[in-house]
């Protein structure tokens, strides 16, 4: 059981939905209790479902399909990643355009690449390495269903506290946005700067 806990803490940790609802502010503020509830459910859905075949086939997809290290797409979701950091750093909230308005795609533009990327993909195949492919599911389950309650109580909040204090909340949107902006761009080095080590040590 602690096992299972560990495993799903260490997705949670990736997941972070506090920094997913400051990326997500713009979706916040526009749709309706209602339907944040549906779009965000319904990304965590599409999401679920990579994690899961990730936690079974992470290293077949790899190793066989892809036919490329794993350190690769560390790099490529590093560069990805940094790039969404620096725009954030300079320009706040505003800098995930992809979210902006009604999308009938809305759904799919959160779960990728807010909800899966290199980092929640790779805690997949470790957690697959880890369990049995029903346990593993069941830790990324615990992760996901988690995740989505924590941001469902933060649009909640959002939307009693703005009406009354909407010049604070705007502030701390930036302020707070760009300083987590710090810590995804610390991350995407680190993710290249992991998968530039192995392909170094390869030669």
């Amino acid at each position: 059981m602690l096992e299972i806990v560990r495993s799903s803490a260490l997705l949670l940790v990736l997941l972070n939905p506090f920094l997913v609802i400051i990326y997500l502010i713009d979706v916040v503020e526009k749709l309706e209790p209602a339907r944040f509830r549906t779009v965000l459910v319904q990304a965590g859905l599409i999401a679920l479902a990579v994690f899961v075949f990730f936690t079974g086939l992470g290293d077949v997809v790899f190793s066989s399909i892809i036919q490329a290290e794993f350190a690769s797409f560390q790099i490529f979701g590093g560069v990805i990643f940094l790039l969404i950091a620096v725009q954030f750093v300079f320009r706040g909230p505003k800098a995930v355009e992809i979210l902006r308005g009604e999308s009938s795609h809305l759904a799919g533009a959160i779960a990728m690449p807010i909800l899966i990327g290199p980092g929640t993909i790779s805690a997949s195949v470790i957690i697959g390495k880890r369990h049995e492919l029903w346990i593993a599911a069941l830790a990324v389950l615990g992760a996901m269903v988690l995740s989505i309650a924590i941001m469902l109580i933060l649009k909640s909040l959002h939307d009693f506290v703005r009406p009354r204090r909407e010049i604070l909340i705007e502030r701390y949107t930036e302020i707070a946005g760009r300083i987590l902006a710090l810590y995804v761009g610390t991350v995407s080095i680190e993710m290249i700067m992991q998968g530039a080590g192995v392909w170094i040590g390869k030669f």
